[in-house]
């Protein structure tokens, strides 16, 4: 089996952009754990390719319909190593229908103590606020063309609520076909 560096489009690169343009705006790459990076896949051909490729690498928790395309989550049986600790999860996103978007690594998300701490230990940095007040509130430091968003609860602690809340909308049987 091929190591998962070879999988995932420059990962290597990747992780140094993201860390990179942290220390560039003044935080550190341990301002909290990277519980996951989100790889989105070019077509629907793509994305059922490597969520069978993916499933060599980790255990699947959840799949399901976030903002009208299939995204599953693996967690990884060997965390991925980084400058900002081992990366425990790894996100697949399908295209979203109708739009252009780039394919490949698209972000890593940091889990922080406080959203408002953040902001306020960090004013001049350029965080978009547009999700902070929504039901899973966070913030985006846009790194042109990644991201690094910032929540409070780790996405393997946020899929553990929404299966217990029945939350997570199934993949239709037929959307693939």
């Amino acid at each position: 089996m091929p190591h998962l560096y070879s999988v995932l489009d420059n990962l290597p690169a990747f992780l140094g952009e993201l860390e990179q343009g942290l220390l560039d705006h003044g935080l550190s790459p341990s301002i909290g754990p990277m519980d996951h990076l989100c790889y989105r896949a070019q077509d629907n051909h793509q994305y059922l390719t490597l969520r069978d490729t993916l499933a060599q690498y980790g255990d699947v928790l959840v799949e399901g319909m976030i903002a009208n395309r299939p995204i599953i989550t693996f967690k990884l049986h060997q965390p991925l190593a980084s400058a900002f600790g081992p990366i425990p999860c790894l996100e697949l996103a399908a295209p979203k229908a109708g739009k252009l978007h780039t394919h490949g690594l698209e972000h890593g998300e940091i889990v922080v103590p406080s959203l408002q701490q953040l902001l306020t230990d960090y004013p001049w940095v350029p965080f978009k606020r547009d999700a902070l007040h929504s039901i899973a509130p966070e913030l985006t430091l846009s790194l042109t063309p990644y991201q690094v968003k910032f929540h409070c609860k780790s996405l393997e602690d946020t899929i553990t609520l929404e299966i217990a809340n029945n939350q997570v909308i199934p993949v239709p049987a037929h959307y693939f076909k």
